[in-house]
C-alpha cells in the first residue's frame, strides 16, 4: 500500500488528487473505503493502492489514516 496526503478535493464532482512522494495521483470518491469525499480535509493521510483509468494511473482502496 502506498500512502500520501490529500491535496485537492472537487467535491460536487466527486473527484480529487492525492500528493505522495512520487507526485500526485488522481482518485474518484467511489474508490473510498469506509468515508465520503464530503468528509475528507486537504491535509489528511490516506492509505491506497495504484490503480490504472482511462486516463492513467489512480489511487484505489483509499482508506484514512489520521485528521
Amino acid at each position: 500500500m502506498a500512502q500520501g496526503t490529500i491535496k485537492k478535493i472537487v467535491a460536487d464532482k466527486g473527484f480529487g488528487f492525492i500528493k505522495t512522494d512520487r507526485g500526485e495521483i488522481f482518485f474518484h470518491s467511489s474508490a473510498l473505503q469506509g468515508i465520503t469525499i464530503e468528509s475528507l480535509r486537504e491535509g489528511q493521510v490516506v492509505d491506497f493502492t495504484e490503480g490504472r483509468g482511462p486516463k492513467g494511473p489512480r489511487a484505489e482502496a483509499i482508506k484514512l489514516v489520521a485528521p
